[in-house]
């Protein structure tokens, strides 16, 4: 541990200079001759980081190298995906026979059975809804949850808290943490990214922030197609670049002595990682080149057009965690309506969204698999609240958070199982309730995190993902 630099939180960072060194150095004329060092290296976008290690010692056996967080934006209804509850279909149409808390428009109606069956499938016996027919085929991949829940039941305080931990904006979020507890194990990618697949959440780009982190651990936003980041691709001379940078270094450096040494060191680092892009990133878009097999897996060439933007950003998602990607988080893709968030009909709303992301998700565990990158790949499906078993108005459903159901696959999770349970009707978590920290104290221990200590100083005090919350959902652990 001769190189490596204890930290107060007990993590062990493999920088060996100092800020100051760093800057001093940069300033004093070695700005140069790192900046040469970029260019000297090979044009091959995808080679690992060149000591082999992350940033921290793992505080426990890491059973995740990566997540990819597939982001339902907007809330699925528990009730009609992996939930079922045939009491509903006793009461439908009827006043709903427990008492109901306010709700976002607290507009409620009358029992609303789901219009969609369910049906057993795999070893496990998983019981889902026949809006998933490619996914249910995998069920013995799946850690079902069915007891999920949220503080809030707002899109924007709810998407807070799912993506940073807090209910307001600010804070890192967990794509950050996790970059920032891990590193990458790609020297030429970013640590966290999110791919874009045409609706910002609630909450907006605060959800992928670094917050009081260094920026550098933030979310970098790509595209599943066409050019995934703008001016991504080399324009101008490695000689011109070598040049440019050069220049930024030295100003960096004198700007230094008068203001933030942190942001100050981001910023630099910002600038070689983008250079480095410059060659990583047109290759890992290069999507097009997949095979034809691994296409159609997907659905490249569904009908569909929501389905074939989808079944990019998942296929993506899979060449960023090839290629040593921490945190990638997948996001919908607009169909009709508003997200998943059918406030008023149901029937299509679901239909078309579960359309759009069944095929790609089952092709991704799918491909995964069959990689050997599924038991080192967390993936975790979850939307920031569930739904309403009775109906806002006549055919939608309000915004549910005492109650709904995520699933995790790979990553050392515990397969082909469920956990928790909703009442009768779906509406509240009745058996193993847990929290949205819960859930990210869980994700943390499977990339070998210990979420008590991965801390950083702002304001005062150590901050952390989870705060002063969190406890392992220890049946989800294999």
């Amino acid at each position: 541990m001769s190189d490596q630099q204890s930290h107060h939180c007990g993590r062990f960072r493999a920088e060996p200079l100092t800020r100051r060194e760093m800057l001093s150095a940069v300033g004093g004329g070695f700005g140069m001759l790192a900046f040469s060092a970029l260019f000297a290296r090979s044009s091959s976008a995808s080679s690992p980081r060149s000591d082999g290690r992350a940033l921290i010692a793992p505080h426990i056996p890491a059973r995740a190298r990566s997540v990819i967080f597939l982001y339902m934006d907007g809330g699925p209804s528990q009730v009609d995906t992996f939930d079922p509850k045939p009491r509903l279909v006793d009461f439908h149409g009827k006043p709903f026979p427990m008492a109901a808390s306010p709700t976002q428009f607290n507009n409620n109606g009358l029992t609303l059975a789901s219009p969609w069956k369910f049906a057993r499938h795999g070893q496990s016996g998983l019981e889902v809804s026949e809006l998933f027919p490619h996914i249910a085929k995998l069920s013995d991949e799946l850690c079902v949850i069915r007891s999920m829940t949220s503080d809030f039941a707002e899109h924007t305080s709810a998407n807070y808290l799912l993506h940073t931990g807090s209910g307001i904006a600010g804070r890192p979020s967990m794509g950050a943490w996790s970059s920032y507890g891990l590193g990458s194990d790609n020297q030429d990618l970013p640590g966290f990214v999110v791919i874009d697949g045409g609706l910002v959440p609630p909450g907006g780009l605060d959800c992928f922030s670094a917050g009081f982190l260094p920026a550098r651990y933030q979310g970098t936003v790509i595209l599943p197609q066409g050019e995934a980041i703008a001016n991504a691709s080399l324009h101008e001379s490695q000689e011109a670049q070598l040049r440019k940078r050069a220049l930024i270094a030295r100003l960096d450096s004198q700007y230094a002595h008068d203001t933030n040494a942190e942001a100050v060191e981001s910023a630099i680092r910002n600038h070689e990682l983008a250079y480095r892009m410059q060659s990583s990133v047109p290759e890992l878009s290069a999507i097009d080149g997949e095979s034809d097999e691994t296409k159609a897996l997907y659905g490249f060439d569904a009908p569909d057009a929501t389905t074939r933007i989808y079944a990019r950003e998942c296929c993506l998602a899979r060449r960023l965690v090839d290629r040593g990607v921490r945190f990638v988080e997948v996001t919908c893709p607009r169909t009709i309506g508003d997200r998943w968030d059918q406030h008023d009909n149901l029937r299509e709303g679901h239909e078309a969204n579960a359309r759009a992301v069944d095929q790609p998700i089952a092709a991704l565990l799918t491909d995964l698999r069959r990689r050997g990158l599924l038991d080192s790949t967390l993936v975790v499906w979850s939307a920031e609240f569930g739904r309403t078993p009775f109906a806002q108005g006549i055919n939608g459903r309000d915004h549910n958070p005492f109650g709904f159901t995520i699933w995790m696959a790979g990553g050392g999770v515990r397969a082909g199982t469920v956990i928790g349970a909703t009442d009768e009707f779906g509406y509240r978590a009745v058996d193993k309730p847990y929290k949205i920290h819960d859930l990210h104290a869980t994700m943390m221990h499977l990339m070998g995190v210990d979420h008590h200590r991965l801390t950083f100083r702002s304001g005062g005090r150590d901050m952390r993902l989870t705060d002063v919350h969190g406890q392992l959902i220890s049946d989800a652990i294999a």
